[in-house]
């Protein structure tokens, strides 16, 4: 049953392709953001625990929509990842290579997503038992990077995080990403007139652009 558990999760972040990245200022921006992006049909959302509240709206969100895989980001050592996966959390990001999140998402079977940038990081999260590689920040580095990358290390679940819109989701599909780590282009479609409907269809928009790409591709 553990097992099932974290494989629909896995399941769900790879389906759809997209893991929308919440991390705001704002206790309650961040829950309506939350929910405007699920009602446009996300599956996989990550709160950082940088955002005020951040084990509430896990614990929260986790009840309500137990068909969503609700994760927590910014995960730098074991104590919070212990604390999220009490939460309800089915999902534990970090921005860098760490072990002892990677071994703790393990031993409670949720899935871990770990930073990673260079050829060497990559390979050591891998070899340390991370599901998904996240590359971070690849508003520097670019798709040609992943590219690069992707060349020597075909077999690498690849999801970069950072510059992701609905525009150039083709471009980081085509560079070898297996998931897109979407921030601001869905979850501040809102900040001109604070209308969440704009996130919903932003939320859409995104997950038609992966669809398409990945249709593309094959």
């Amino acid at each position: 049953m553990l097992n099932n558990y974290k494989i629909s999760a896995l399941d769900a972040v790879v389906d759809t392709g997209v893991l929308v990245i919440v991390r705001l200022n704002d206790r309650d921006e961040a829950m309506n953001v939350c929910e405007a992006a699920i009602a446009g049909g996300i599956k996989a959302l990550e709160v950082t625990l940088s955002t005020p509240g951040a084990f509430d709206i896990i614990r929260e969100l986790s009840s309500k929509y137990p068909d969503v895989v609700v994760g927590a980001g910014t995960v730098l050592d074991p104590a919070a990842a212990f604390k999220a996966i009490e939460c309800g959390a089915r999902m534990l990001i970090s921005p860098n290579l760490n072990p002892e999140m990677i071994r703790t998402a393990n031993r409670y079977q949720v899935v871990s997503i770990t930073g990673a940038m260079t050829p060497t990081e990559i390979v050591d999260t891998l070899e340390a038992g991370a599901d998904i590689v996240k590359l971070f920040p690849t508003e520097v580095t670019g798709r040609a990077y992943v590219k690069s990358v992707s060349a020597p290390l075909a077999w690498a679940p690849l999801m970069p995080s950072g510059g992701v819109t609905a525009e150039n989701a083709a471009e980081w599909i085509n560079a070898g990403s297996l998931v897109l780590g979407v921030g601001s282009y869905i979850t501040k479609a809102a900040k001109a007139d604070g209308d969440y409907a704009h996130v919903t269809e932003a939320a859409r928009t995104m997950l038609e652009a992966v669809r398409e790409a990945r249709a593309a591709k094959h």
